[in-house]
């Protein structure tokens, strides 16, 4: 998987293995509204901090890590 950015989208996102864990950690609400599940091909990481004020720096930051080590 590519370098996971603001623009990646909540769906992307949540391929990577044990991303839930990560977001969660964020306290992402959308990983528990129903709605969200219409919207996680549209839902972007970087809308959903500016929505929720979350750190998007810190929360791409444990994404790509999360990728980098899988890739090994």
């Amino acid at each position: 998987m590519a370098k996971i950015t603001g623009k990646t989208t909540l769906q992307d996102a949540l391929r990577i293995k044990d991303a839930d864990e990560i977001l969660n950690k964020f306290q992402v609400p959308c990983l528990h509204c129903s709605m969200a599940a219409f919207e996680m091909g549209q839902l972007t990481i970087g809308d959903i901090a500016n929505m929720y004020g979350l750190k998007l720096k810190d929360m791409l930051h444990d994404l790509n890590d999360k990728v980098n080590r899988d890739r090994k």
